[in-house]
C-alpha cells in the first residue's frame, strides 16, 4: 500500500426523511476545520451521498462545507442496504483513494463503518469525540482520534500509521456544523451506479418508523436533567418540564438506577446535547456527564452540595434541594400564566 496515494477527507452524508442528517452536517463542519488547520496538505472535503435522492438534497452537503460531492445514484436505492452501500463505498475507496473517512455514529453509521473497514483491512476508531492532525508534524496527515474508554472513565487517542483509509465514527452532537452558505462553490460528481450485480442477502419487507412521541433530547432548546440526587422522583421534573417547554434528561447514575429510560441519558455513554438552557438537578458533575452537556448555551445547576463539580461549569448555581425548588418554580409559572391581562 502506497499511503502517499491517499488524499482528502470524505464524509458519509446520511439521509433521513429526505434531508441530510444533522450528524453528517456536523462532520462536514469538522472536516472543514481539519482542512483549514493543516493547509500544507491541500486536502479537500468530499461529501458522499448514496441513494435515490434529488440533486437538491445532495447539494446541501456543498452548502455545509463540501468542496466536492460524490453522488452515487440509482432509482432502486430507496432504502439503506448494508451490502449495497458497503460495495458502493468500496468502489469509491478503490477509485478515489480517500485518506480519511468520517461516518456519523448513528445506528446506520455503526452498521456501515465496520463493514467498510473490514473490507479495506484497515482500522476503525468508533464513537470518537475529538479529531486532530499530528501535533508534532505540520506536514503529517496522520489523524489523532480521541474517544472515551472504560465506561467513560478514561480517554484514549488512537492513530492508524500503516493502513488507509483512516476511518472513524463520530458521536452525534459533539462537533459543530458551519453556517449554511448557498453561495459556496463546489463540484458535483454524480455517478449512476449499477447495483444489479451486488448480491444483497437481506430482503427489506417493511419500514417501521419510530413513534413520533419518542424522546430526542438532542434537538431540545431546554433540557431539565436529573441525577441520582433526584431519586425516584422524575415526575417532579416532568411536571416542571411541561410547564417550561423542556425535555427531561438524566445522568447515567439515574438511568442505571432505573429512574428513567436510556433515551434520556446525557453524557459520554449517553447523548451529547447543546440546548439553549440546561438545568441540572441533583447532578454532581462527573466529567463523563459534563462532556455531554458542557457546550450548552446557558447552564443552571441545583444541588444540595455547595462543593459539587457541576457548579464549576454553571452560569447560575442554586444550593438547595431540587425537589423543593422545582415545585415552587412550577407553581410560580402556573400562577403567572393564569394572570388576567
Amino acid at each position: 500500500m502506497n499511503i502517499a496515494e491517499y488524499k482528502d477527507i470524505y464524509v458519509f452524508c446520511e439521509e433521513r426523511e429526505n434531508k441530510i442528517h444533522d450528524s453528517s452536517l456536523e462532520l462536514l463542519g469538522e472536516a472543514v476545520r481539519l482542512v483549514n488547520d493543516r493547509p500544507s496538505l491541500n486536502y479537500k472535503v468530499v461529501g458522499v451521498v448514496i441513494g435515490n435522492h434529488s440533486d437538491e438534497l445532495a447539494e446541501i452537503a456543498g452548502y455545509y462545507g463540501a468542496d466536492k460531492i460524490i453522488f452515487l445514484h440509482n432509482e432502486k436505492l430507496k432504502h439503506y442496504s448494508t451490502e449495497i452501500y458497503t460495495e458502493l463505498f468500496m468502489d469509491i475507496i478503490r477509485n478515489d483513494k480517500p485518506d480519511i473517512i468520517l461516518i456519523p455514529a448513528t445506528v446506520l453509521g455503526r452498521d456501515l463503518a465496520p463493514r467498510i473497514a473490514a473490507r479495506c483491512d484497515t482500522g476503525l476508531t468508533a464513537d470518537a469525540t475529538k479529531l486532530d492532525f499530528d501535533p508534532e508534524n505540520e506536514e503529517s496527515p496522520l489523524l489523532y482520534v480521541t474517544r472515551p474508554a472504560f465506561g467513560g472513565n478514561l480517554f484514549g487517542t488512537i492513530i492508524n500509521e500503516t493502513k488507509r483509509p483512516q476511518m472513524t465514527t463520530i458521536r452525534p452532537g459533539v462537533m459543530e456544523p458551519i453556517h449554511k452558505d448557498t453561495s459556496r462553490k463546489f463540484e458535483m460528481d454524480k455517478r449512476e451506479v449499477d447495483i444489479d450485480k451486488i448480491e444483497d442477502k437481506v430482503k427489506l419487507i417493511e419500514v417501521l418508523k419510530k413513534d413520533n412521541m419518542a424522546v430526542d433530547i438532542t434537538k431540545a432548546d431546554i433540557i431539565l436533567s436529573g441525577g441520582r440526587g433526584v431519586g425516584d422522583n422524575f415526575h417532579v421534573l416532568e411536571e416542571c418540564a411541561k410547564m417550561i417547554g423542556a425535555e427531561v434528561g438524566a445522568s447515567r447514575g439515574a438511568v442505571d438506577k432505573g429512574f428513567i429510560g436510556k433515551d434520556h441519558q446525557v453524557g459520554q455513554t449517553g447523548k451529547t446535547v447543546r440546548p439553549k438552557v440546561y438545568i441540572a438537578c441533583g447532578i454532581s458533575g462527573a466529567v463523563q456527564h459534563l462532556a455531554g452537556m458542557e457546550k450548552s448555551d446557558f447552564i443552571i445547576a441545583i444541588n444540595k452540595d455547595p462543593g459539587a463539580a457541576i457548579f464549576s461549569v454553571a452560569n447560575i448555581g442554586l444550593v438547595g434541594d431540587a425537589l423543593e425548588i422545582l415545585p415552587l418554580l412550577t407553581e410560580e409559572i402556573r400562577i403567572y400564566r393564569e394572570r388576567p391581562y
